[in-house]
């Protein structure tokens, strides 16, 4: 039996606000900003062994802003129980579906999403002393399991403001995010993104990794030193303006990619990417003094190209309180137990699950 299921997103009809000119364009000159749409798809087939299987798909962030805006899912197949759903405590949504009893288990979900490349004016910007943070904001600064801000973290980021002079936010984030560029590399080896485990990473010296890693190693001294920051976690749907190893499209089902925002009073969030400076660095055999390099470095604190669409900036997530999965550090992969096991989410092909990407022309939605 097929089902088929539609949600309409909040504020699906909401105009996109207007925003800086790009960063991002051929030759790395500044273009204007030009709004793309995408289908995302998720191709799911389960094994068919045991009597149950269960599973959870991260999808695009619903809370609309100027640089991405969700327009709607659907989903077809065959599962006992489908619905969208929001990933536990957030308001993000994600993908449930469930099977009871043994043969083929199949799904497809299918999302379109918008997005326009995204920069912040950093150079006008002035804090404003005494100015109270948001009361949303203020969850950003505490600490989390994996993200801890006592001991090494705290004494790092304290050494990192105390030797770059730095004051304000804006000035503690810049002297974070450079540390980090100095100091991290990508490993090749590292499975999937990493998982994150900063406390680790600064107690062997061993600031290797990948996205989870280096993103995360930015977020959390940015909280150690009193900075608002996050992790936002999601998937390359495009390849890329500006440099051919940030991008990916079609198959992307090994894309996922996570970046941290910082947050200033009276400006909002602004976005960064330390890891994608590394990923260049290593990609295309560039010391890190390498103009090509320098140039990414400047723009990636401030801006990101949305050839990348968030999911969620969820941490230490339950999907389910009686799952085997567990609790798992971050939602940006796809999650699955069949016959009370979990399955490999880094191993897509024995999972098994694929995810493409194309990008739509025109106005209309076809799913």
């Amino acid at each position: 039996m097929k089902r088929r299921d539609f949600i309409k997103l909040a504020g699906a009809s909401a105009a996109l606000l207007p925003v800086a000119p790009s960063v991002f364009g051929k030759d790395q000159e500044v273009i204007r900003p030009r709004t793309n749409t995408y289908r995302l798809t998720y191709k799911v087939d389960l094994p068919s062994d045991g009597n149950k299987a269960r599973l959870w798909l991260p999808l695009p962030d619903i809370n609309d802003s100027a640089h991405q805006f969700s327009q709607g899912s659907v989903w077809s197949g065959n599962a006992s129980i489908a619905r969208f759903d929001a990933v536990p405590g957030t308001t993000s949504p994600m993908f449930y579906g469930e099977w009871r009893g043994s043969g083929p288990r199949n799904v497809t979900v299918s999302s379109v999403v918008k997005t326009t490349n995204r920069t912040v004016d950093l150079q006008h910007y002035s804090e404003r002393r005494g100015a109270a943070l948001p009361a949303d904001v203020k969850r950003y600064l505490q600490a989390t399991k994996h993200v801890p801000l006592d001991g090494i973290v705290r004494k790092t980021a304290l050494s990192i403001v105390k030797d770059t002079n730095a004051h304000s936010s804006l000035e503690k984030a810049k002297a974070i995010y450079d540390w980090v560029v100095d100091n991290s590399y990508r490993d090749p080896e590292t499975r999937g993104c990493g998982r994150g485990d900063i406390k680790s990473m600064l107690e062997s010296g061993n600031l290797s990794g990948k996205c989870a890693d280096l993103n995360t190693l930015f977020v959390g001294l940015a909280r150690a030193a009193g900075v608002p920051a996050r992790d936002n976690y999601g998937i390359r749907i495009d390849e890329s303006a500006a440099h051919k190893t940030l991008g990916r499209s079609g198959d992307i089902t090994t894309a996922q990619h996570c970046r941290p925002e910082f947050y200033l009073v009276g400006l909002g969030w602004v976005p960064v990417d330390p890891s994608d400076v590394r990923q260049l660095v290593l990609d295309e055999e560039l010391p890190l003094g390498h103009p090509r390099v320098a140039v990414l470095r400047e723009k990636l604190f401030g801006s990101w190209e949305m050839n990348w669409v968030a999911f969620n900036h969820a941490r230490d997530v339950k999907l389910a309180r009686d799952s085997v999965l567990g609790e798992l550090p971050f939602f940006m992969y796809p999650q699955a137990e069949v016959g009370g096991h979990a399955r490999d989410s880094l191993e897509p092909q024995e999972f098994a699950y694929n995810i493409f990407s194309s990008q739509l022309v025109g106005t209309g939605i076809k799913f």
